[in-house]
């Protein structure tokens, strides 16, 4: 396999977005009443890194079977390196608590559709 940089290059050179963001998964490390203690602090946390422009996406995943809360979490951070990507994971509140562990990783993106609708008179908005 080539490296992560590698395969960037190429991508952009056949024609693919390649577009790299850093993907976190969140595992619980704790008891959940003592993870759902540091749920506040952790939404306040990624609300002010939304609005920085740093946090793509973010939200809590189900177990295997798509039934249940799984207590993971997975989080899509904007970030220029690694070093600033991790930085910014290991300020989330829950993982400076110890409640919850994380694993980190480079993602490419490159194929896709994402649409937005915006309602003028209505007001209203939509991802899809």
């Amino acid at each position: 396999m080539p490296t992560f940089d590698a395969y960037k290059e190429t991508a952009r050179s056949r024609g693919s977005l390649a577009f790299e963001v850093f993907v976190v998964t969140s595992r619980p490390a704790a008891p959940m009443e003592e993870v759902a203690a540091h749920l506040p602090d952790h939404l306040a946390y990624l609300t002010g890194e939304e609005a920085a422009g740093r946090l793509m996406m973010a939200g809590p995943l189900s177990d295997e079977a798509g039934v249940e809360m799984s207590g993971i979490g997975f989080q899509v951070w904007r970030a220029e390196s690694w070093a600033e990507a991790q930085a910014l994971a290991a300020a989330d509140p829950m993982h400076v608590a110890g409640v919850k562990t994380f694993e980190m990783r480079r993602w490419l993106i490159n194929e896709g559709t994402l649409s937005l609708t915006v309602g003028l008179s209505s007001g209203r908005l939509a991802l899809r």
